[in-house]
């Protein structure tokens, strides 16, 4: 099974969403860090201590030998700690990323570590039968409307488009 270092945006979407229970139904190994769990609102935290009470979510903490090794790492400083930390395990357990966010994206990239967004979730879910075409277009939707990321990135929103376009076809005929 594939492991799936995830950060604190994607669960936040994935809660906001209300798609947390089906994310955890894909057949991946999803792991985080403490300090990106602590960085959580209380209610994703409660969501989560159930998926890791079932042994669907593992939580890292990251002691005083790995934040050393973390920091001879040379990330660059527009990092968060919490960020860092995610990138670190992704290296450590040679894990794919999850993430949304541009600059940790882009350190993935540049240290050959394999990495994906809310897009490719939504196709994972699509393609496991998780989630619906109608349900995948109305929480695509709602994503872009609620959060700016989404709606200020002309790439993202050329890409979101062209799912949409072709997720409705397999409802709407």
């Amino acid at each position: 099974m594939k492991i799936a270092i995830t950060d604190a945006c994607i669960f936040i979407d994935l809660f906001d969403l209300q798609l947390t229970s089906a994310f955890f139904g894909l057949e991946l190994e999803v792991h985080t860090s403490f300090d990106v769990f602590n960085e959580l609102y209380i209610q994703h935290q409660e969501v989560l201590k159930a998926f890791q009470s079932v042994g669907k979510l593992i939580i890292h903490a990251i002691n005083e030998e790995d934040r050393k090794r973390i920091s001879q790492m040379g990330y660059p400083n527009g990092l968060s700690a919490n960020d860092k930390t995610v990138l670190y395990l992704a290296s450590k357990f040679d894990a794919m990323l999850l993430s949304s966010d541009k600059t940790v994206r882009h350190n993935a990239k540049i240290r050959k570590i394999e990495y994906h967004g809310m897009l490719w979730v939504f196709d994972k879910l699509l393609d496991s039968s998780l989630v619906s075409y109608q349900e995948a277009t109305e929480k695509l939707k709602k994503l872009i409307m609620t959060n700016i990321i989404y709606r200020n990135n002309s790439e993202l929103v050329s890409e979101m488009n062209s799912r949409l376009k072709k997720w409705q076809k397999h409802f709407s005929s």
